[in-house]
Parts: C-alpha cells; sequence; structure tokens
C-alpha cells in the first residue's frame, strides 16, 4: 500500500498476521492454503531426479503447507529462514545441536526454561561441550565471560518464572565483537511484541505451542536464523530428520491469523489483574515487566511493544502449605503446564535449578497465565485463593 506521497507504508501486525505465508490466488482463490500430506514426491524423468531440479523433492524437506506457515514467520521475525520442529523444546535443542560442537564453550542465562538447562546440563555436556550460567542482569558485562572458544550465548528475556530482563542488545553486540552465536527463547513475547533479529540476535525460538496455537492442543517450535545463520540451521535440521504434521503446520498457521488480537486480550487482562494483585494483602510482589515497579521494566519499555498473558505473584511468607492452599481454592485457574492458550492456568515455581541468580523471594511464587475469561471473574476467583493462603498461615 502507498501513502499519498506514493511511499510504500509498512503494514500494520494484524494485517500481516492475516495476510502473511500464502496467497490465495495460487490455490484456485482458496483462502488458506492446501494441507499437503506427503512422504514420497514423484520427479518427471531421470534427469530430474538426479539433480533434485524441482522445488519439492521429499516430505521432510517442505511441502505447501510447511512453506506457507514458514514464509508467514519469517515476516513476522525478518529472518532469512525458518525451520519446524514438533515442540518448543525442539526448537531450543535443534539450533544447539546445529552450532555447538565437542570442545566450544555456551553460556545460558540462569533463568532459563528449566528443560533447556536440563538438556544443557545432560546431552551437551556428554558432547564435550563446556555449559556455563550468567546472571539475567549482566548485560555488556557477558564479555567478561566469554573465551575464545565461546560459540553461542543463550537468552531469554524476560525470563522463565521470574520474569527478569535481559539487555539483548548489550549483549549481541558483544557477541558479535566475539564472533559467538546469539541464540533467544522468545516465545514470552513472540515476534508481534519483540522482534529479536531486530535487537542483533542470530537465532529467534518460538514455542508454537503457546500464543500461535492459542488454543492448548498443538505442539510446535519455529526456529527463524539471520542469513549468517540459516544455512547451517537449515542443514542441520534436515540432517537430523526433523518435520512436522501437516495437520498441526495448518493449525498454527491458522491460529496465527487471530493471534495478534488474542495477544492484546490477554495483555489487557494481565495488566489490569497485575496492578490488582499489586493492591492485595498477601501478596509481596508481582512480577510483570510492564508494571513500573518491575526492576525490568525501563528495558521492556526500550525494547518491547508490548506484554503477553503471563507473569508471577511472590506471595507474603509461607511456603507450600500456603502455595497449595492457593492453587486448591482456584476454580477458573486451571493447575497446568504450558500457557498461551484461551484458559486461565496457575502453578507453583521452582527455582531450584538456579546457580547463579539466586534472589531471596519471601515467600513462594505463583505463576498465572491470564486466558480469555472475564477479568471480574478472575479477580473474584484470585481473592478466594488469596483468602485461602492467608487462612493456612
Amino acid at each position: 500500500m502507498e501513502d499519498i506521497s506514493g511511499k510504500k507504508k509498512p503494514l500494520g501486525i494484524n494485517t500481516r498476521l492475516t495476510h502473511g505465508g500464502n496467497d490465495p490466488r495460487d490455490y484456485h482463490g482458496f483462502i488458506n492454503p492446501p494441507v499437503v500430506r506427503a512422504s514420497t514426491v514423484l520427479f518427471p524423468d531421470a534427469q530430474t531426479m538426479a539433480t533434485r531440479n524441482q522445488k519439492y523433492t521429499y516430505g521432510t524437506r517442505g511441502t505447501p503447507t510447511s512453506d506457507a506457515l514458514c514464509q508467514a514467520i519469517d515476516a513476522l521475525e525478518g529472518s532469512a529462514g525458518t525451520i519446524l520442529v514438533p515442540s518448543g523444546l525442539a526448537a531450543v535443542t535443534v539450533p544447539l545441536l546445529a552450532f555447538l560442537s565437542a570442545g566450544d564453550h555456551a553460556l545460558f542465562v540462569d533463568t532459563i526454561y528449566n528443560p533447556t538447562r536440563h538438556f544443557a546440563d545432560t546431552m551437551l555436556t556428554r558432547l564435550g561441550i563446556t555449559v556455563e550460567y550468567y546472571d539475567p542482569a549482566i548485560g555488556a558485562g557477558i564479555s567478561a565471560l566469554i573465551r575464545p572458544n565461546t560459540r553461542v550465548i543463550f537468552t531469554e528475556s524476560p525470563a522463565s518464572n521470574t520474569f527478569e530482563m535481559q539487555d539483548i542488545p548489550a549483549i549481541a553486540a558483544k557477541a558479535r565483537e566475539a564472533g559467538a552465536i546469539v541464540m533467544m527463547d522468545n516465545t514470552w513475547a513472540t515476534p508481534v511484541y519483540f522482534r529479536p533479529l531486530d535487537h542483533g540476535v542470530d537465532i529467534s525460538i518460538h514455542a508454537a505451542t503457546k500464543y500461535p496455537s492459542g488454543h492448548s492442543d498443538i505442539l510446535l517450535g519455529t526456529v527463524s536464523a539471520n542469513e549468517r545463520c540459516w544455512p547451517a540451521l537449515k542443514e542441520a535440521n534436515g540432517t537430523l530428520g526433523i518435520c512436522v504434521s501437516p495437520d498441526d503446520t495448518y493449525q498454527i498457521l491458522r491460529g496465527l491469523r487471530t493471534m495478534g488480537v488474542r495477544l492484546e486480550a490477554h495483555q489487557k487482562r494481565a495488566l489490569e489483574i497485575a496492578r490488582w494483585l499489586e493492591t492485595q494483602p498477601g501478596v509481596a510482589s508481582v512480577l510483570h515487566p510492564a508494571l513500573e515497579s518491575h526492576p525490568g521494566h525501563a528495558i521492556w519499555k526500550r525494547d518491547f511493544t508490548g506484554a503477553s498473558g503471563i507473569f508471577s505473584i511472590v506471595l507474603e511468607g509461607g511456603a507450600k502449605k500456603k502455595a497449595h492452599a492457593f492453587l486448591d481454592a482456584l476454580e477458573l485457574f486451571g493447575l497446568g503446564y504450558s500457557w498461551g492458550g484461551y484458559e486461565s492456568l496457575a502453578l507453583q515455581v521452582s527455582l531450584a535449578d538456579r546457580t547463579v541468580s539466586k534472589t531471596d523471594y519471601p515467600g513462594p511464587i505463583i505463576r498465572l497465565q491470564i486466558g480469555l475469561e472475564d477479568t471480574a471473574d478472575l479477580i473474584a476467583d484470585l481473592q478466594n485463593g488469596l483468602a485461602a493462603a492467608a487462612a493456612a498461615e
């Protein structure tokens, strides 16, 4: 689209989510791309088969369905290419396997998603890779930890469960000086609210299980790379034989169409509830980077354009008994893992795996996923939880 001066205007995020990934004219005018289920792809003659000189050669190497989703994600991420993998955890492990070798050193933020830590501490260590953890507040100070053999710096901002913010541009600048690759788990913000590659990150990781799916029924991950890293990522994924179900791919592409408006609703409800929780007795603190009270708020405000629907609260005093009383009193909040769906969820957070970032919280931490229910109903449910927690003292 052009403005009155004839210059092309950038399309808004919801417009891009609505139209990205496919052209209906390619499929006889049908709005959605076809679901192509494929293993074998036929060649017209022996020479074409010998040279593989056609767009599709085998099901694991892509189909029109997977291409549609990858193209939509590339448009959102600003990436040179995207791979699809069967889960959010696979979106973490595949790029690490693609870029790390025996003898390499890798830096991981200490507040990462626990299964990422488990993979680093077990498989990467077994493969001869030195794993080291750093404090999320390190910023440009990461340079003091970078060694001649540091190959990857793995970031996640905000942090899992406690939502510390990292200065991603500062870390990326130091990594680039040292020739290290920066990876970021960007599941919390999605590329709608933060585009890692625009801030110096090389590999953007996203659990599409969460907000792109939006309905708690699909497992899928995406990994997007800049031009420098795309060839190696693509090669590794093909070598590992990783691919995803065409039906799941289609459902994620379908979910993308409404992700923008859903995120707006999650953000609005979560912020309203977080601000209310800040005023409640029995709540020591609310860990939400979009709140002015959050230590990382300035970084969030500088780099991010929005916030999603997940944050944590710290209860005032008590331990497991108080946390369990709070959770068991909830009726609308389900007790379950994951997030990004339409329903609200809650769980108690464990920080036992951390080795560097050991904040002394005054009570148990409860992570809340704010869904699409009416805010007043969720607040009433949380009031019951807080009352039960207070009675459990």
